[in-house]
């Protein structure tokens, strides 16, 4: 097929189909490809089932380029979905439109191909599918400067400088080891995020509590202290006013405590499992002798979540499971059989990786940092890598993504055990085979009342895999279902008017049921929780004394929001 003018104009091109040879050469390359996957020990389908893909791909094939040969045809193409096509010239220039249905006619094929594969079990075909979809992604003709058409025209434009100020962007990123998202200059811990009023009240070698101060007269007798995984800076749960969970919690007359978790250092090197339970009965037991309250509302997020769970299983094993007046669950697994596609991270040789990238005993955040990343790779690299290294556009401020780049390292030991025990082997859900304090954890012993949040588009913790948390306690448990995924479908203040949930007050026994039978509710699940909360223990008592930080027994450290999450 050849090509007339320059690849930014639209003048018409001369179409050829491809003749004997060129069928032949593609057939061949085919072949390789099966070649060098037998090699490497990947199965492949039977003869007649890769004869079938072959025949399938030239059908396809030869549809594109008739399509391409018939006058009026493009007026058909139904409207482009994806965004990295979004400009007209990826439809209007015959060379880039032949650019971009060549890539999707191939990377269509390469997946059904994954399908095809015999003699793989689901996990490996999974692993295999997910390496896949990286590998298309990557290889997107937007990637790429000479075949993007919006990166020449800005190089023709410009004359060059995008080119120039993308180097300097990814010359800045190498620097530092990691991706920028958004603008670094935007954000500020204490100026423009994490802002609500409060103090640390406590500070220990893991982690700091923070108490935020009352905007009401009177506030419920129970307290909330929020535990947010600690891969992550708490301030998730307070960014910019307008999205601050603990702000809005704090509005609603609720006295909310924060624990802020240290970032690993070398002398977290021997901290474990025991360490985080450990941790979070010790800010229970701090809260409940502050305020001389028996017991405090619990919120896990992610996987200081799936800590709580355990948490709840100790404290009903000593049979101090009323120090705990509710738990909450944002997000969280207990069961990981089914826990979505980081599994494909979690085999023998990313374990030993792991140990290797830990020589003093934590893992660098930025390497967590990139397996999330790669999970979403075409929105969280490949969209950076063409608008801010290809297109030299200057960096958007948004808060969440800001968060997003701000790592937290790990205690290593704790990490590997965490991927292997409840990731890999899934024991969390088999009663006895962990303990936590030397104390034997079955879940099905748990009857705090609990309520069960879960993101419809989650992929980090996937609904199905978190209602399964349900089948596990023996309370009463009521479980939602939020539209978005891990982090917007959590983040969704009222005022926003954004999204929607689904709750269901039948008993059903799978998401399927509970789906299928479910209330839709337009806006925030933020409201649905509080009212919930208040059923719990609706008492309510004076905001004064010890419920304004370092008024109690408690003084005052330093203000929220303290040392721990500007340790870097």
């Amino acid at each position: 097929m050849a090509w007339r003018g320059s690849p930014v104009t639209q003048q018409a091109p001369e179409f050829r189909l491809p003749d004997l040879a060129e069928m032949q050469h593609w057939t061949q390359m085919v072949g390789r490809a099966q070649q060098l996957m037998l090699e490497a020990g990947v199965p492949i389908a039977s003869g007649e089932a890769v004869a079938a893909q072959v025949r399938d791909f030239w059908s396809d094939y030869l549809g594109m380029w008739q399509r391409f040969t018939q006058p009026g045809a493009a007026a058909d193409t139904p409207p482009e979905k994806d965004k990295r096509f979004a400009a007209d010239a990826w439809r209007t220039n015959p060379l880039f439109d032949w650019m971009r249905q060549s890539y999707a006619l191939i990377a269509d094929h390469l997946l059904r191909g994954v399908d095809a594969l015999e003699g793989l079990d689901e996990k490996q075909r999974e692993q295999l599918r997910f390496a896949t979809r990286g590998f298309v992604d990557a290889m997107s003709p937007s990637n790429f400067p000479m075949t993007n058409p919006e990166v020449i025209e800005k190089t023709i434009a410009t004359r060059g400088e995008n080119l120039l100020t993308g180097l300097q962007n990814m010359l800045t990123d190498l620097g530092k080891g990691q991706l920028t998202h958004t603008d670094p200059e935007a954000f500020e811990l204490g100026r423009n995020l994490a802002t609500t009023p409060g103090q640390v009240v406590k500070r220990t070698p893991l982690y700091e509590l923070i108490q935020y101060a009352p905007t009401t007269e009177k506030v419920l007798k129970t307290p909330l202290v929020i535990f947010p995984p600690w891969i992550n800076r708490f301030y998730i749960l307070d960014l910019t006013p307008e999205k601050s969970f603990i702000r809005w919690a704090v509005e609603q007359g609720v006295t909310v405590f924060m624990v802020s978790w240290k970032s690993a250092d070398a002398s977290l090197a021997d901290v474990t499992w025991d360490d985080y339970i450990a941790a979070q009965i010790d800010a229970i037991d701090t809260i409940r002798d502050l305020l001389g309250v028996p017991a405090v509302h619990t919120i896990g997020y992610c996987v200081a979540g799936t800590t709580l769970a355990a948490t709840l299983a100790l404290l009903a094993a000593r049979g101090e499971a009323d120090k705990v007046a509710s738990a909450t669950f944002f997000t969280a697994q207990v069961d990981f059989a089914n826990a979505g596609e980081l599994t494909n991270f979690i085999d023998d040789e990313q374990l030993k990786l792991i140990e290797q990238l830990s020589p003093e005993g934590y893992l660098d955040g930025r390497f967590m940092a990139l397996t999330f990343n790669l999970l979403r790779g075409r929105d969280l690299i490949w969209n950076y890598v063409t608008n801010n290294y290809l297109l030299g556009k200057d960096y958007a401020p948004f808060d969440l993504l800001h968060w997003n780049g701000d790592t937290t390292n790990l205690p290593a030991k704790w990490h590997l055990s965490y991927l292997r025990d409840l990731y890999r082997d899934n024991l969390l859900v088999q009663p006895g085979a962990l303990s936590a304090l030397g104390t034997p954890l079955d879940l099905t012993q748990v009857v705090t009342p609990a309520y069960v949040q879960a993101g419809r588009e989650d992929h980090i913790a996937p609904a199905e895999s978190v209602w399964q948390l349900t089948r596990h306690f023996r309370g009463p448990v009521r479980f939602l279902l939020a539209a978005s995924g891990h982090i917007a479908g959590v983040v969704n203040p009222p005022a926003a008017k954004k999204y929607r949930y689904w709750t269901n007050d039948a008993a059903v026994d799978s998401l399927e049921a509970f789906t299928a039978g479910a209330r839709e509710t337009a806006g925030s699940w933020w409201p649905d929780w509080i009212d919930w909360l208040r059923a719990r223990a609706p008492d309510e008592v004076k905001a004064k004394g010890a419920r304004v930080p370092g008024k109690g027994d408690l003084p005052a450290i330093e203000p929220a929001p303290g040392r721990y999450v500007r340790t870097r």
